[in-house]
């Protein structure tokens, strides 16, 4: 299958007092139409700035990015966008939130057709009762899924996620990682992720980008995730490949994002995590999975 998205060589250059600061360099990158990919790193890798290039939202500073066969250049409704922040305009409801967009991008269909989509959406990651309250009057997992439900009503060509669990509770997170892999399977879309979560990008990914250290960051090491999809958490769990994977991406965040920048770990025993692999505890062992978890709108 040919290449849907193409990132050829793209780096981000910033001015410093100091001169110029190369964040990342010469970062290539292709992606298959309806493939979802992981960006993982350290801290200050440029995995956000990667994908606010491909949002167009940050300039790029040589290289290209090509979507779908055409050469991309700012912002535009092909792709959608869900930040770590809803950032949701408090004056509204999440519905006509959501409906920003749709007027926008619907805006030669019918004033029930945009309805539609709308409601469609809100309803399908869990907000159908709630979908005419202001975001003051939601929980933070609630205003995430108004921002998934407004990304995916656009009908974009790709989707791209930005950290978008990093500020919820791990029960928060789990549910909506879930109405996420769900949301994604029936619309097909291509995806492109940002995480410091191993197990996050294990369980939602087909491939898993893990970049060096910055600056100059760039594409270290690639793994393909081989779970069969539709994808559940307790399945994944018990696939006899899932901690040698998880061990590998943490070997590669203790050591290989240092090395491969000919730069020393900043620790000596490779059985200590570091920095974000820390951070990155084992997840429940499938036993305790296995009674079916009630899912409720958070």
């Amino acid at each position: 299958m040919s290449a849907y998205v193409e990132l050829s060589n793209i780096s981000k250059i910033y001015p410093t007092p100091k001169g110029p600061a190369t964040i990342v360099k010469d970062f290539n990158l292709t992606i298959k139409k309806g493939e979802f990919v992981t960006l993982i790193g350290h801290s200050g890798c440029g995995k956000s700035t990667v994908l606010s290039m491909l949002a167009g939202l940050s300039e790029i500073s040589a290289g290209g990015i090509i979507l779908a066969g055409r050469e991309l250049c700012g912002p535009g409704p092909d792709r959608g966008v869900v930040f770590q922040a809803p950032n949701l305009l408090p004056w509204m409801t999440a519905y006509e939130n959501v409906m920003l967009g749709v007027n926008q991008v619907f805006y030669t269909a019918s004033t029930e057709e945009r309805r539609e989509i709308a409601e469609y959406y809100l309803t399908v990651v869990g907000l159908g009762e709630s979908m005419h309250r202001k975001p003051a009057e939601l929980s933070q997992g609630m205003r995430q899924r108004v921002g998934i439900a407004r990304a995916f009503a656009l009908s974009p060509k790709m989707l791209l996620l930005d950290e978008p669990f990093g500020m919820l509770d791990s029960l928060t997170r789990f549910e909506l990682q879930q109405v996420l892999i769900d949301l994604w399977s029936r619309n097909n879309l291509t995806a492109l992720m940002v995480t410091h979560d191993v197990d996050e990008a294990l369980f939602l990914s087909d491939r898993i980008v893990m970049m060096t250290n910055g600056p100059e960051a760039f594409v270290g090491e690639v793994m393909e995730v081989p779970f069969a999809r539709p994808r559940h958490r307790k399945d994944v769990l018990e696939h006899p490949d899932y901690y040698a994977l998880r061990e590998n991406l943490i070997g590669f965040l203790n050591t290989r994002a240092y090395t491969l920048k000919g730069l020393k770990p900043p620790h000596d025993d490779p059985s200590e995590p570091h920095a974000e692999a820390k951070h990155q505890p084992a997840p429940a062992k499938p036993a305790e999975l296995s009674k079916p978890v009630t899912m409720s709108v958070a």
